[in-house]
């Protein structure tokens, strides 16, 4: 099978690319004041009773998962994440110094940003990265018990929109609904078991792929040497 492991420089234009997008996306849903699925979800919930930023609390919320990634799924892929999830919450604080987004039509606004985040959320999961949190266990259950990311992503983001009906206004949650729906049909439709590895082994020989290659070149360089050494007499 042709391997998918992409080359450093592939990663971080990668990463690049789906932190703007996921950082427009919920730059979005925070100036209209809607809610979105995930830990994304839960730190703009948060933010409603704490006085702390939104790009503050998606950081700190993610924390803990950080020790599921490292365990579960490698380095390169919760250093990749960690990187991401950095990355967004200082561009979703900082978005207005690029672009004003207050004149956006909710409906209009909810559709094109859950497209943004969920075209984000693609390209961050084709090269081993997430949004943390529970983007971390959707890729891990996609990989090892074939639960496709779309929806356990819709399972979990029903229930946070059933604690959003106690604090949020009827009108907004239902355009935040229309939002939801739409990153999470592009994932359900375009991110499924085996499109991209063929099981959850092979996912994780490619994580560490690059390791593996810098041990037997290592171990060539010192058979090599050996071998050229003078017997002793």
């Amino acid at each position: 099978m042709h391997s998918s492991t992409h080359r450093f420089y592939e990663d971080v234009l990668a990463i690049l690319s789906g932190t703007v997008f996921v950082g427009l996306g919920l730059a979005i849903f925070k100036t209209l004041g809607l809610l979105i699925g995930g830990t994304a979800g839960i730190a703009l919930l948060l933010s409603q009773f704490v006085p702390i930023k939104f790009g503050l609390l998606f950081f700190l919320v993610n924390l803990p998962f950080y020790y599921i990634a490292l365990k579960q799924l490698g380095w390169r892929f919760t250093l990749n994440t960690f990187v991401t999830i950095s990355l967004v919450s200082v561009l979703v604080e900082n978005m207005h110094l690029f672009i004003s987004l207050s004149d956006i039509q909710p409906v209009f606004g909810a559709v094109v940003g859950g497209m943004l985040i969920g075209m984000g959320m693609l390209i961050l999961f084709r090269h081993k990265s997430s949004l943390g949190g529970l983007g971390i266990l959707a890729f891990y259950l996609q990989g090892s018990r074939g639960i496709r990311a779309g929806t356990f992503q819709l399972v979990v983001d029903s229930l946070i929109v059933v604690g959003a009906l106690f604090v949020m206004n009827p009108i907004l949650l239902a355009i935040s609904l229309a939002g939801m729906v739409t990153t999470n049909v592009i994932l359900a439709v375009n991110h499924k078991p085996g499109r991209y590895h063929s099981n959850y082994a092979e996912t994780m020989a490619e994580l560490t792929s690059e390791t593996a290659q810098e041990a037997k070149t290592i171990q060539q360089i010192q058979t090599a040497k050996v071998s050229n050494q003078p017997a002793n007499s």
